[in-house]
């Protein structure tokens, strides 16, 4: 958009125009460096979803972020739901997008199940194998996890659950470009987090037109729709396992969830995200 950007860790934030900060709480050190020793630069906050759904309820930090900021930025419409009333004048929706992907063969010998999240307790990262753990012996269900353990405690968990359930496959972490196309190819997408500010591998699988599964929280009844017919209740394993066994057998269903995904597209395209970047930033000057 014709702006000289630049990406810095959080810190002491440096000279410039508009500081643009990622998280509320981990980049509040580079919020209050800002408006303390550099009145002039405006800030712009994007909350996340642990900021949303946790942090700003707990953390005075994150909290001194949102009152600081010029702009807030979230992902979705439904973020403005937690946020104090005097805040709303502050917010813009900026939806996370996606370039158009192509949608890739599946595999002929498995229905691949594809898991895209890190391994830390705000994904529930091992829903979707232990769901896959409910199925009878005739399922071709496999689950495909991609993700980095950010902890030593995850990284045992996923690979006992990996040695124990035949069904499940952890790839740990992969370059962006093996896992889009792993999203492109997988004939399901299974998000189980217990929160989430907009999820990237959403767009990305609705721009590949990969049907979504996805735990009933606020960005997801948001952006798919409360009456999406692919949600399931945060944590209930034998829900998302019901699911899973309609996708595989029934291919109307499956259908229809491709069909709605496709349908949102429009509303995660990357010209709407620019427009509504060019929007956050217009008369900050």
């Amino acid at each position: 958009m014709g702006h000289r950007a630049f990406i810095v860790q959080p810190g002491p934030a440096p000279a410039a125009d508009v500081l643009f900060a990622l998280h509320a709480r981990r980049s509040a050190e580079s919020v209050r460096s800002a408006h303390e020793q550099r009145p002039g630069t405006k800030i712009v906050v994007a909350l996340t979803g642990t900021d949303l759904y946790r942090d700003v309820h707990v953390d005075a930090s994150a909290r001194r972020s949102l009152e600081l900021a010029d702009r807030l930025v979230v992902l979705h419409d439904g973020a403005t739901a937690e946020l104090a009333p005097r805040l709303l004048p502050k917010v813009y929706v900026v939806p996370q997008s996606a370039p158009a992907m192509r949608k890739l063969p599946p595999l002929r010998r498995w229905f691949e199940v594809l898991v895209v999240a890190h391994l830390r307790p705000e994904k529930d990262p091992l829903r979707t194998a232990q769901a896959a753990r409910e199925l009878d012996g005739v399922s071709r269900i496999r689950v495909v996890h991609a993700g980095a353990a950010l902890s030593a405690q995850m990284r045992r968990a996923a690979a006992a659950e990996m040695r124990s359930n035949p069904r499940y496959l952890w790839f740990g972490e992969l370059p962006g470009w093996k896992a889009r196309r792993l999203i492109a190819r997988a004939r399901v997408l299974s998000i189980t987090s217990e929160m989430e500010g907009g999820a990237n591998v959403l767009s990305e699988a609705v721009a590949a037109g990969t049907p979504v599964l996805a735990s009933r929280i606020p960005a997801m009844c948001a952006i798919l729709g409360a009456g999406y017919p692919g949600l399931f209740p945060v944590g209930d394993t034998r829900a998302l396992a019901r699911l899973l066994r309609r996708a595989e057998k029934d291919a109307r269903f499956l259908s229809d969830l491709r069909r709605r995904c496709i349908a949102v597209r429009p509303r995660l395209s990357p010209a709407k995200e620019k427009a509504a970047l060019r929007a956050v930033l217009a008369g900050l000057a």
